[in-house]
């Protein structure tokens, strides 16, 4: 038998899938939806925290429970032409970007093989749709390959990366890790997400033909819109058998 959790849950679930709360509005105050279902305020609360962590509904500090509209996809294309590299891939998504000098430290230093304390610059880049976050990437570069204009100047997203582009040598690998884990209190925060919603992330590494790090990036793409693609493309001599 379904729990009251679970019933409220599903008549909530059926209430916005129907129609009768329209995405973008802002549910009845908990204290009204308590009373209504005749519970605890914390059995209210457990059944929305399951609505939240489906994506249905999203709770905004401050304002109150809102049914969430329905969600973009967001696509990470394998092999280096990434979210984080391209423009937005539609016109209803924009990146903002800030970008920070720092020394490496930790991870950040195997990561990109380099010295602890080494300079860094970092570009924080937040995708959104209207005022809704959607994905969030970290990108990591060493200082002799980023223009002093991209740190000194505030330039639009298309801006930073085709300056990068411009001074990145050619590579010869890209290293791809993805793994699906809970979202950080961080992350949960920055993408309004619920921090028991499994997110997509991914650890990219591109080296150049010397086999120097010339860039690393962690991404972090919420579970219940991303999708990952990646294609393997064969030569003329790997798809024909050898005599």
């Amino acid at each position: 038998m379904p729990s009251r959790r679970d019933r409220i849950a599903d008549d909530l679930r059926d209430r916005i899938a129907t129609g009768r709360i329209k995405p973008g509005e802002r549910l009845p105050a908990e204290a009204h939806l308590a009373s209504e279902y005749s519970v605890s305020t914390p059995t209210l609360r457990s059944a929305l925290a399951v609505l939240q962590a489906e994506g249905i509904v999203e709770k905004v500090h401050g304002k109150g429970n809102f049914a969430r509209h329905p969600l973009r996809r967001v696509t990470y294309v394998g092999g280096g032409r990434t979210l984080d590299g391209q423009p937005p891939a539609h016109p209803a998504l924009s990146v903002t970007v800030h970008t920070t000098r720092i020394q490496a430290s930790g991870h950040l230093t195997s990561l990109l093989k380099v010295a602890t304390g080494s300079p860094l610059a970092e570009f924080l880049c937040l995708s959104h749709e209207g005022e809704r976050p959607h994905s969030l990437a970290r990108i990591y570069v060493p200082c002799d390959l980023v223009p002093a204009a991209v740190l000194s100047e505030s330039l639009p997203y298309e801006g930073v990366m085709t300056r990068l582009l411009r001074l990145r040598p050619p590579l010869a690998e890209v290293r791809e890790k993805v793994s699906v884990r809970l979202a950080t209190p961080e992350e949960a925060s920055i993408l309004r997400i619920s921090s028991a919603l499994a997110v997509l992330a991914v650890t990219r590494q591109l080296a150049d033909t010397r086999g120097r790090v010339v860039e690393a990036a962690l991404l972090v793409l919420p579970g219940d819109r991303a999708d990952a693609v990646f294609t393997t493309h064969y030569g003329t001599d790997e798809r024909t058998p050898k005599e």
